[in-house]
Order: structure tokens, then C-alpha cells, then sequence
């Protein structure tokens, strides 16, 4: 914050010279009980004649100077960014403040005020001292705890409880970060009865129509904020803390997904959607500035159960049409103007997808642990949401073939993508092992229900263009679940490798329909034969997020990578390798074609063996790839016995 230049109240420009001192990093001229004096008038906004308008905007100035300044001392003394001669004055006057001036008090009552600058400000000075007071004492400050109770238990959507509730959400994801599990606890414990009575009170019961204004808004939003740190608190404590205001995302899962249908609000819909996609998927604080520090998992049986109950709410609401009272708004820009031809908002509708194929994988991992397998459940679950997605016209085309749908809306977000395709991967496994078919019974009946894993794959890859180096980042890359996803990938891929030869020959069916002079797919789709595969994109023409060959593996990128991207971008159709009906000329394209896509395919994952080969050698590879190098050289020894190698 800038120091005032201009001439001012004396207790401004006594503070400003103490912010001067603290930034410098020296002590203060001023004693210890001066300075205390200062910043506790400058809280308590004490000027002369405060009821006139120049009065009140000296009081609204001096409030928010000492607010910063006191912050800043809490920071620089919990921080240890002061040297200890220097720390040590600075500390005695926090002593002071908070021992025998009882500044929390002052403090909390702010949280009250109108202004929603002074509202906000005096909680994050409260949250800092907060946590000062804690690595000092080790306790909780009381004062701030009963306000906060208080607030949550009676208050209404006021500033006073949405400075309660931005307050303890800083508090603790402040303790997350420090992995102080005992505290933790204690402050979660702390707020266990009146957040759960809050929760009762904002979300509805029954179905009615919700109406946010302002206040309900701001008041719902941090809610949501604070839930999801309540909920990874569940997951860094472990089964040792088992609270309710840990479990309110599975426990009222029913009534968000009710707000969801109710709600006018679209911000709130989408806020809400998003935590259940964090919840599903065990990405907790995905937005948070942890600065590098990760959550650790502990999912106990509790907390898998939570999960597995809000799978089994999701379903229910998509028996129950949920989806058809979805709206999702058209993507918008800065002004916030709305433009003809725009697509649909695509956070939401990756939110909605991954809540429902997550919430599918968990269905089918609880029912096969029941022995109750359902497989027409499933089918109807994901058929439910390609009916949705092609209601809402995402593409200028029309999506025939239901696995284009996870590249196509997943494409431009490489996270989510990986989540989808790994979620894919488990239904269709669980699929394939309650369903007792023949392997090709189970990809045709895969294909119609969106979740032929080879399909996606082959998607992927030539959406990257069959670029090694970027599946090189991937496999390095934390931020995404591709090694778990490509290792599970790879074991199913060797033991079916004429399921991913006929995903490669899924071409362009118009073309060789007009080479054999017949109708566009006369003779060339069986009986029962999967329906075309689209493109893998959002709209035509496009692809997933762009990327360039790093400038390091050019030389390992054979001239065939470099074809044009009109070829690349060829539009896969069908799977005419299992056709029976094909005319010679037909046959001659179609084998060529599949040759090209299966042996581009198959010479990206061998560049890529090749260079993790290199990197192990070097011990330059940040983990043991030495099953991910087995598994690549079976997936060639598969190429070469093939009868299209």
C-alpha cells in the first residue's frame, strides 16, 4: 500500500513513518506502547469530530491505513522475514495489542460495518492475527471464534457473515498449507455444529424457486469456498477427524444439486457444479495459491463412501431428467456482451460431464463390489448426457459417433481431458468384465455408449499431431493423470490390438463410398456397425489445445510427422475394417488408410520408448519408467505380428 504523501491527522503520519520503518526493516522511533496506542486508535477509527463528512472520511482513511499496517506487522513477525533484533520490538507491540488492549474485539466488529472495504479489510487482518496468535500460543483467539459461531448460527446474509466465512476459509487453508494437522483439527472442530446449522439454512429442501440477490449471492459463493477447504481438510486429517462440515458436499448433495435446478443465478450453478467436479475427482484447492504445497490423500473408507454417495445422487438426479433443467449460458468476453454464434460455456459443460462420468466409474466400482452389475444402467446414464450435449449444438456438424464427444469437449483443457478419458477407460473395463460378450460385441456396444477407450485414444493422437514430445511432457507432467491413465491404457492395448487397428481404420466413409460408385455408406456399414466418428474438436476444423514440437526433439521427428495439417486433420469416420460389404477399390483405399494411422500411431509410441530409453539411461527421466518401457516395446511386438504391419 502506498504511504500518504500529503499532510494529514498526526496519527497518519506517526503510522506512515512506522510503515515506513517496517518495510525498511528497522524498528520503529517510536515506542512500543506508542505504536500500540496508534494502531489501536487508527482500528477504533478515533479522529476528531468523526460525525462530519470530513471527520468520517479521516476516520474511514485512518481505519483502513492502520488495518494494512497491522497486517503487515502480523505477516512480517509470522514470517520471520524480520531479523530477530528488529523482530523482537515488533513482536512486543503485537503483545501488547492483543494481551492488554483486546484489539481482536475491536477488530471483529468491523466485520459489521456497511463498507464493504473496511468489512473486508478488517477480516483479512483478523485472519492474520488469527494465525499469529496461533503460532504464538498455540490456540485459537476466543474472541474471533464466538464471533464467527455467532454469525453462523443466527446471522443472515449480511457483511458480517460473509467476513466470518472469508475469514475461516483463509484461516484454514493457511493451516492446510503448514500441514498442522493438530490445529487444524482443533479450529475445524471448533465450527462443526454452527456450520452444519448454516448449511441446513442456505440450502433448499425441497424444490422451489431460489432467487439470489446480492448478498445471497456473495454469502452462497463463499460458502462454496469454504466447504471445499473444509472437505480437504477431511482428506489431509484422515479417518482421525470425521466431522460433518467435512462431509457437506457428499451429505447435501442432494439439495446442491437441487439449487442447480433451481437456482436463477447462473455464477452460482457453475460454482456449485465445479465443487462437485472437485469433490468427485479429489482435486480439492486446484485454484488455490499453495505455492507448491500438495494436498496428501488420505481417502478413508468414510470419505470414500461420501463419495460414492454423491456418485449415487448424481445418477438419481439424471434418472430424474436433471439434465433437462440445465441451462448453459453461451461463452462470453470481457464486457460481458453476449455474441450470435458463440458456443456454450465450456467450463460448465466440462464440470457437468466429468461430474456424470466420474459418478458412473464410482457406480460400477461399488456395484461390482456388491456383485450387482448393471451394464443398461450405464448405457442410459451416458446416453443421458450425449442426448444433453447434442440438445445444447456444440459443433456446426452433427455428432453421430458418441466417443467424439470427450475430445470435443474436452479438448481445450488438458487436466480434464486425461480425467475423461481415465474415467472412459474404468466404464468400459467394468463394462466389458460384468457384460460376459465377445470383445467385439463390447467395442460396438463401447462405441454407442461413448467409452471405446481405443477411439479416444486414437483422438488424442492425432490431435497431437502423433507428436512424441508432447506425450513426453505429458509423462512428466504432474499436472494432469496421463501416466496412470496411459500405463492402464497400454496394459489393455496389448491384449487387444485388432479393437485399436479397427479405431484406426475409422476413415472417411463418403470418399470411398463414391470410389466404389455407390451411396454415401451403401454396402460399406454393417448390420449393427458403429456409427461414424467425428471429429475430435470443438467445431470443425479445430483440434486440442495447440502445440509445437519442442525445438529439442525436431531432430527426432521423422519426415512423415511433417505432412500437412489438412492430412492430419482428416476427419476419422468409421470402423470399415469390420465390414464384410467392401467393394475392391473401397478395400485397397481403406487398407492404405489404416496403415497410415496405425503405423504413424504405432512409430510415435517407439519414438517415444526411444527417447524415455535415452532420458532413463542419462538419469535425466524424474521417476522408473521401467514398466512404461515394457509395455511400450509389447505394444510394438503387437504391431509386427499384425497382419496390417
Amino acid at each position: 500500500m502506498d504511504v500518504p504523501q500529503s499532510p494529514g491527522p498526526s496519527s497518519i503520519r506517526e503510522l506512515s513513518h512506522c510503515y515506513r520503518a517496517l518495510l525498511g526493516g528497522a524498528c520503529p522511533k517510536l515506542s512500543d506502547a506508542e505504536v500500540a496506542r496508534l494502531l489501536f486508535s487508527g482500528v477504533c477509527g478515533q479522529v476528531p469530530e468523526r460525525d462530519t463528512q470530513e471527520g468520517a472520511e479521516a476516520a474511514w482513511e485512518l481505519i483502513v491505513f492502520s488495518l494494512t499496517l497491522l497486517r503487515k506487522i502480523c505477516c512480517g513477525v509470522s514470517a520471520h522475514s524480520l531479523h530477530g533484533a528488529v523482530r523482537g520490538p515488533w513482536g512486543d507491540i503485537l503483545s501488547l495489542l492483543f494481551d492488554r488492549m483486546d484489539l481482536m474485539s475491536q477488530l471483529v466488529l468491523h466485520f459489521q460495518s456497511e463498507d464493504q472495504v473496511i468489512s473486508h479489510l478488517a477480516a483479512k487482518s483478523a485472519s492474520v492475527c488469527v494465525l499469529y496468535l496461533i503460532s504464538t500460543s498455540g490456540a485459537v483467539s476466543p474472541v474471533w471464534q464466538k464471533q464467527c459461531v455467532q454469525a453462523f448460527s443466527s446471522s443472515p446474509p449480511a457483511p458480517e457473515l460473509d467476513a466470518c466465512l472469508w475469514s475461516l476459509t483463509e484461516v484454514v487453508k493457511k493451516l492446510l498449507k503448514q500441514s498442522n494437522h493438530v490445529l487444524l483439527a482443533e479450529v475445524v472442530a471448533a465450527f462443526d455444529c454452527s456450520l452444519t446449522a448454516l448449511c441446513s439454512k442456505l440450502l433448499p429442501e425441497e424444490r422451489t424457486d431460489v432467487g439470489f440477490g446480492g448478498s445471497w449471492r456473495t454469502t452462497f459463493c463463499l460458502l462454496l469456498d469454504l466447504l471445499e477447504v473444509l472437505t480437504a481438510s477431511g482428506l489431509v486429517c484422515g479417518a482421525g477427524l470425521n466431522l460433518r462440515s467435512q462431509r457437506i458436499p457428499a451429505v447435501q448433495s442432494a439439495a446442491l444439486l437441487l439449487t442447480v435446478s433451481c437456482c436463477s443465478d447462473y455464477f452460482v450453478k457453475k460454482r456449485i457444479l465445479l465443487l462437485l467436479k472437485r469433490v468427485l475427482l479429489q482435486k480439492l484447492g486446484e485454484d488455490w495459491s499453495l505455492e507448491g504445497v500438495a494436498l496428501s490423500v488420505q481417502e478413508h473408507r468414510d470419505l470414500h463412501a461420501d463419495r460414492c454417495g454423491l456418485a449415487q445422487c448424481v445418477l438419481q438426479a439424471v434418472a430424474a431428467d436433471w439434465l433437462q433443467s440445465l441451462q448453459v449460458e453461451r461463452a462470453m468476453f470481457f464486457g460481458g456482451r453476449e455474441k450470435e454464434g458463440l458456443k456454450p460455456d465450456g467450463t460448465m459443460l466440462r464440470a457437468v460431464s466429468l461430474v456424470l462420468l466420474k459418478s458412473v466409474e464410482l457406480h460400477l466400482q461399488t456395484a461390482a463390489a456388491a456383485g450387482k452389475d448393471r451394464p443398461s444402467e450405464v448405457d442410459s446414464y451416458l446416453q443421458s448426457l450425449w442426448s444433453w450435449l447434442r440438445r445444447l449444438d456444440l459443433s456446426q456438424t452433427e455428432v453421430s459417433h458418441s466417443c467424439s464427444w470427450i475430445s470435443l469437449l474436452f479438448g481445450e483443457q488438458d487436466d480434464d481431458l486425461m480425467e475423461a478419458a481415465s474415467s472412459s477407460l474404468s466404464i468400459f473395463l467394468s463394462y466389458r468384465r460384468c457384460s460376459g460378450w465377445d470383445s467385439y460385441s463390447v467395442l460396438e456396444a463401447a462405441c454407442a455408449s461413448g467409452c471405446n477407450p481405443h477411439c479416444h485414444f486414437v483422438l488424442l493422437l492425432q490431435s497431437l499431431s502423433f507428436d512424441h514430445s508432447i506425450f513426453l511432457d505429458f509423462l512428466i507432467s504432474s499436472e494432469t493423470c496421463f501416466l496412470e491413465y496411459f500405463v492402464r491404457y497400454l496394459k489393455y492395448l496389448r491384449g487387444d490390438w485388432q479393437g485399436f487397428a479397427a479405431a484406426c481404420g475409422h476413415r472417411n466413409v463418403k470418399r470411398l463410398a463414391d470410389a466404389c460408385g455407390c451411396e454415401h455408406g451403401e454396402g460399406l456399414q454393417p448390420a449393427g456397425s458403429v456409427p461414424p466418428l467425428e471429429g475430435s474438436s470443438l467445431g470443425v476444423g479445430l483440434r486440442l489445445v495447440e502445440y509445437d514440437s519442442s525445438d529439442e526433439s525436431s531432430e527426432e521427428i521423422p519426415d512423415g510427422h511433417k505432412r500437412s495439417e489438412t492430412k492430419l486433420k482428416t476427419k476419422p469416420s468409421l470402423s470399415l475394417i469390420q465390414s464384410e460389404k467392401v467393394c475392391p477399390t473401397a478395400a485397397g483405399v481403406l487398407e492404405e488408410e489404416t496403415c497410415d494411422v496405425l503405423d504413424r500411431a504405432v512409430s510415435c509410441l517407439s519414438e517415444l520408448r526411444q527417447v524415455v530409453t535415452r532420458l532413463q539411461t542419462k538419469q535425466l527421466f524424474p521417476y522408473n519408467p521401467s514398466s512404461l518401457l515394457k509395455l511400450l516395446a509389447q505394444v510394438k511386438n503387437c504391431h509386427q505380428r499384425s497382419p496390417l504391419s
